[in-house]
């Protein structure tokens, strides 16, 4: 058994608040801290640029647990708090109101914030980023008929704001550095599927443009400039670029370092009373026998059983495929797997794509490496076994929707 008797967390979001989680459900019974920089009580984000920034659910459906679950967990949760320094030698972290707290054991789940480009007038009011309740908050308030907004990137946070934008009644923009947006992720011709779908709902899709600046007027949004000089007028620009991992913290710790926090198979740093869990970890994979960091959802929910695990002395390897979802208009899609842009050589199609219901398979060399099912349920697990067997498969029999996945 593990000699920890008391665990610091630092991160209030979804991979902090699992990591308290599972530690009292694996039988931990030494003291537990969660450091966390919002207000709020720990939250799940993928609502924020879906149902919450729609006004179709409610905040509190998005909420982990409710405050009682910290006191009848005997769970520290210190909200508005950020840690400002690591202290190894000493075990202590040294905390923004000028407290120290001790560990035995750290987890940094200290998760991305939002990648920022130096554009003249980025700085300015109405222009949005999303992270966090209050940035999506901001936006509903912009959002509403006639209202302009211009997107500055077209990932799949961009895409799904824009989404949610056109239900509201705005009309919407999307400036894509790329011919297509998602295209390293998807390659071209499921990215295409995206690209068609947004126009298709009245999206304003201009791609292969480069963004030169946002024009404002008295500090006030109102337009975005192209290098042709171009100008597309704006009560709101949300610029949406990708993410960066938060791992200043562990920099200056002297951790480790490099697209994340380089952790090994249970998620243990350099240091071995340090552990790093979600978007932050960039772990040495044991099924992809290579490093993978994922800024995803199901990331921050799954591997804190792994840190927990690890923590409480036992054998612990996280081994899950990385795995993530998005919802855009009448449009649902599961993926799973990885097929980084160079790491596959083919990709197979099954499946009606002008009606939007089909799976799509990337491959390297005949063998099935990631998975997307787009408005059709029920196959995750069979894809997933699929890309588990490393097996080559047959590709007619891959595409022909009348041959069960199970049988290939």
């Amino acid at each position: 058994m593990s000699q920890t008797q008391r665990v610091v967390v630092v991160g209030g979001g979804l991979a902090g608040v699992k990591t308290a989680e599972a530690l009292r459900t694996s039988g931990f019974k030494g003291s537990i801290c969660i450091v966390a920089a919002e207000d709020q009580l720990p939250y799940e984000r993928p609502p924020l640029s879906k149902g919450y920034l729609m006004g179709k659910t409610e905040f509190s459906a998005q909420v982990v647990h409710p405050e009682e679950w910290f006191t009848e967990n005997a769970v520290e949760l210190r909200r508005k708090t950020r840690v400002t320094a690591i202290d190894r030698i000493a075990k202590r972290v040294e905390l923004s109101d000028g407290t120290r707290l001790h560990y035995d054991t750290l987890v940094l789940a200290t998760g991305s914030r939002p990648r920022r480009i130096p554009l003249l007038g980025a700085e300015a009011q109405g222009v949005h980023y999303l992270r966090t309740k209050n940035n999506a908050d901001a936006l509903r308030s912009v959002f509403g008929e006639g209202k302009r907004v211009v997107f500055v990137g077209g990932g799949w946070i961009g895409l799904e704001v824009a989404a949610a934008a056109r239900a509201a009644g705005c009309t919407v923009t999307i400036l894509e550095r790329l011919s297509l947006p998602l295209l390293p992720i998807l390659g071209e011709e499921v990215a295409q599927v995206f690209a068609d779908l947004h126009r298709s709902h009245g999206v304003d899709l201009h791609t292969a443009v480069d963004v030169k600046s946002i024009q404002t007027q008295d500090g006030v949004v109102t337009g975005v400039e192209l290098g042709t000089g171009e100008v597309f007028p704006a009560d709101a620009v949300v610029i949406a670029v990708g993410a960066i991992p938060s791992v200043e913290l562990a920099q200056e710790a002297g951790l480790e370092v490099e697209n994340g926090v380089l952790v090994d198979e249970s998620l243990r740093s350099s240091d071995p009373s340090i552990f790093a869990v979600g978007d932050i970890a960039n772990q040495q994979h044991p099924f992809l026998g290579r490093r993978l960091r994922v800024e995803h959802w199901a990331t921050a929910l799954n591997q804190p059983k792994t840190v927990a695990a690890a923590i409480m002395g036992e054998p612990a390897s996280y081994t899950d495929l990385p795995y993530f979802f998005t919802d855009q208009y009448d449009l649902g899609m599961e993926y799973i797997g990885n097929a980084q842009p160079g790491s596959y050589d083919q990709v197979v199609l099954r499946g009606d794509l002008a009606k939007r219901e089909f799976l799509a398979f990337w491959l390297s060399q005949g063998v099935v490496i990631a998975g997307m099912n787009v408005n059709i349920w029920d196959v995750s697990e069979s894809i997933q076994k699929l890309i588990r067997s490393q097996k080559q498969v047959d590709l007619k029999k891959l595409a022909d929707p009348s041959v069960a996945l199970e049988t290939l």
